[in-house]
């Protein structure tokens, strides 16, 4: 005959896998001294930059300085070297070619540059002696007065819109005041007016 049934097998009691606070709940006190702090890096002075800043902007205004004393104008008064004056210059001489009938003048301008090169300039002559004659029937003379802008197109080129005083070809000679509008272009040492228009009348 069999014996006694045992009991059946019962699991042993819980116990926890690990050293409390190992992997479980924080335990709230650093086990041991704290490590010392960790100094970091101060972040560099940006001295070196400022002091860059600083020397550029010094030599912009020595250059600027410089231009005035060789120029004797300001290098701001219009963009290559066009300025007031130098305008005011070309088309004066143009607009006394023009009065005086001064042909070989009013060509070369006409010309834009160009002049030199050109073997036949009857026609040329011929069409600055038409441009001189048809601004005399209009005015006895003209003088410049003011330069209203200067629209520079590059270092080369540029369009000027001024002011002159005219005297009418008529008994009268009355005096006024008109437009115009001439594009200028430098090569080399020259500054060439290759048109003129007159804002109230026809172009010559």
């Amino acid at each position: 005959m069999a014996g006694p049934i045992p009991p059946p097998h019962q699991p042993p009691p819980y116990s926890e896998p690990y050293p409390e606070g190992q992997f479980g709940p924080y335990p709230g006190v650093y086990p041991g001294a704290l490590p010392p702090p960790v100094a970091y890096p101060k972040p560099k002075k940006r001295l070196g930059l400022w002091l860059g800043l600083v020397a550029l902007v010094l030599v912009g205004v020595v250059v600027a300085g410089v231009l005035v004393l060789r120029t004797g104008e300001p290098s701001t008064t219009a963009a290559g070297g066009f300025t007031e004056a130098s305008a005011k210059s070309a088309i004066t001489n143009y607009l006394t070619a023009l009065s005086k009938g001064d042909s070989e003048t009013i060509a070369r301008n006409n010309l834009c540059g160009m002049y030199d090169g050109v073997k036949d300039r009857k026609s040329d002559l011929a069409l600055a002696k038409l441009a001189s004659d048809a601004f005399r029937r209009q005015f006895a003379g003209a003088e410049v007065t003011s330069i209203d802008s200067i629209v520079p197109w590059s270092n080369y080129q540029a369009q000027v819109l001024f002011t002159m005083k005219v005297a009418s070809s008529g008994s009268r000679g009355t005096r006024g005041e008109e437009q115009g509008v001439a594009q200028l272009l430098r090569q080399g040492n020259q500054l060439l007016v290759c048109s003129y228009l007159l804002r109230t009348a026809a172009q010559y």
